[in-house]
């Protein structure tokens, strides 16, 4: 009798699946990062940022690449029909995500005072550095049961269990955090407080993952005489395809630690004092939340092309591998460029609704992290095409370039008085904007894949500059209407500015069928809602 197992999705019922619980996780987020940024201030918020910073580098090292790896084992496992394959590279990645997860955790606890004070230049920083150690381990194995479940084609565990380590991390983050303020402890005890809510959260998710393996994806009795590889041999393929990704997504995590040490250096090089530039800094840090929004929303994408292309490549069918890396960058842009275009046109109220009495650097910088954050997205769907399709080394070099180029503009533009803190946004757009143009040269020329430009851009395009024009209206003419004096005043006329903006995009992209009733059909009861709108083929 053959044993039940979890039911798989196709590539966008996946991605909508995770879009969902991204959402969800935005929400909890913003229910997490808002308030305590307010609870700590512009200094201590800066404490909690500079320490997750360095938590992204270790995370990034152990969790970028392995479980794209995973992921890619299972997919063309499960393409051939292999059980027995796909159980034992599951067992042998458990095993050594576990050893990494292990040594990095140990470097964060026993040389936290090293990172605190010597690569982020904030002593007070230490015992977050201290309370995030657990985490990693945690998310390590975490990791391993998302990616074989992602290489299964089933995103809802992934989505469930993302939702769950949010909620209790903000949870007891938000508790711990205020409850440490109250009681007249310092800003480095409230931050370290905030972070453990890290830790706790990874605890619920280990357990939900545990559970779930175990009752959906049991071990088939029937497949124990199936062939599989030598435990050394997963292992060498595990590494083969994950370090190169790990290594190029962690240039950009080692490149966000340094940005503390960068700024402030290049700050009181332009003249401003360590207090100030701590501030500056700051702000910097509180736009960044909202900066990285866009990027949320193309996770689900990238996780869930991986399995996609990578089994339409191991059954032979380059086509509709190459078909869907094309109708997957298109669809990053119909989601994208509208999200960086809002943050563009309406920073000014959207950093004084969400952080009132901050720096009035902040509009600024909003407005030029929401142009960098479509190149952002851009850049994670190519990397997942190449990764997916065995060039996980090319990313690496756009990732080295990009980077560098970055740091350079970062130290020559911040020490300008007339432009201090602007430079950091400034390096980051321009950073990506060579990633970008890197990564689609090697499709282009590694994988003979020739997206067309102006079908994957140019619809969402002009979509979008007509949503941000309608936005930026609807939010000028409401200002003349009630005014802007106070927080609830401005939050009428932004909210009034998204509602025209949502309508209005709405509207052109399926005028324009920028999203098709074929791309409706990938996802759930997306057929009767496509004809319903009367939307059309391409």
């Amino acid at each position: 009798m053959k044993e039940k197992t979890a039911k798989k999705q196709n590539f966008m019922h996946g991605a909508a699946i995770l879009t969902i619980g991204v959402m969800i996780m935005k929400v909890l987020g913003a229910i997490y990062k808002v308030p305590l940024a307010n609870i700590l201030g512009d200094y201590g918020y800066g404490l909690f940022l500079a320490t997750y910073n360095v938590y992204n580098i270790f995370f990034t090292l152990s969790t970028a690449g392995l479980p794209v790896a995973l992921s890619r084992l299972i997919a063309e496992a499960d393409a051939n029909g292999l059980e027995a394959r796909k159980e034992k590279t599951f067992r042998t990645a458990v095993g050594t995500f576990a050893v990494i997860g292990i040594l990095f955790s140990m470097i964060m606890f026993f040389g936290n005072e090293w990172l605190a004070e010597a690569y982020l230049r904030k002593p007070d920083a230490a015992l977050s550095v201290r309370a995030m150690a657990p985490a990693i381990l945690l998310v390590c194995l975490v990791s391993a049961y998302r990616g074989y479940c992602q290489g299964n084609g089933n995103m809802i565990p992934t989505t469930v269990d993302e939702v769950l380590e949010v909620l209790f991390k903000v949870i007891s983050g938000l508790i711990l955090a205020s409850l440490i303020v109250k009681a007249g402890r310092g800003l480095s005890e409230a931050s370290a407080g905030a972070i453990l809510g890290v830790s706790i959260g990874s605890v619920v998710s280990l357990g939900y993952m545990l559970v779930y393996k175990h009752r959906n994806y049991p071990y088939s009795r029937n497949s124990r005489n199936e062939p599989t590889e030598s435990t050394g041999k997963i292992i060498w393929s595990i590494l083969r395809i994950g370090i190169p990704i790990s290594l190029g997504a962690s240039i950009m995590a080692i490149l966000s630690s340094l940005d503390p040490g960068i700024c402030q250096s290049r700050l009181e090089a332009a003249g401003f004092s360590q207090y100030d530039a701590g501030v500056l800094y700051g702000i910097y840090g509180k736009v960044q939340t909202l900066f990285n929004l866009p990027a949320a929303f193309m996770t689900p994408l990238t996780i869930a092309i991986v399995p996609a292309v990578a089994g339409a490549i191991a059954r032979g069918n380059r086509v509709e591998a190459e078909k869907t890396g094309e109708d997957a960058m298109r669809i990053a842009s119909v989601i994208s460029m509208p999200m960086g275009v809002g943050l563009a046109v309406l920073s000014f109220p959207i950093v004084n609704v969400l952080y009132p009495n901050s720096n009035a650097a902040g509009p600024g910088l909003l407005s030029i992290m929401g142009i960098a954050s479509f190149f952002v997205c851009l850049v994670l769907m190519e990397n997942a095409i190449l990764q997916a399709s065995g060039k996980e080394r090319l990313p690496m070099y756009a990732l080295v370039t990009g980077s560098l180029l970055k740091i350079l503009i970062n130290w020559i533009i911040i020490a300008i008085p007339s432009v201090n803190i602007y430079g950091a946004p400034v390096g980051t757009l321009f950073g990506y904007c060579c990633m970008a143009v890197m990564d689609y040269i090697f499709i282009r020329k590694a994988l003979g894949q020739k997206p067309n430009l102006v079908k994957v851009f140019g619809k969402p395009m002009v979509c979008s500059l007509l949503m941000g024009g309608a936005a930026y209206g609807i939010y000028a003419l409401c200002s003349r209407i009630i005014g802007t004096a106070g927080t609830m005043r401005m939050l009428v006329c932004m909210a009034a500015a998204v509602v025209a903006g949502v309508v209005v995009y709405g509207i052109v992209v399926i005028a324009s069928r920028a999203i098709t009733n074929e791309d409706m059909k990938l996802i759930p009861g997306g057929e009767k809602l496509g004809k319903i709108l009367h939307m059309g083929k391409e």
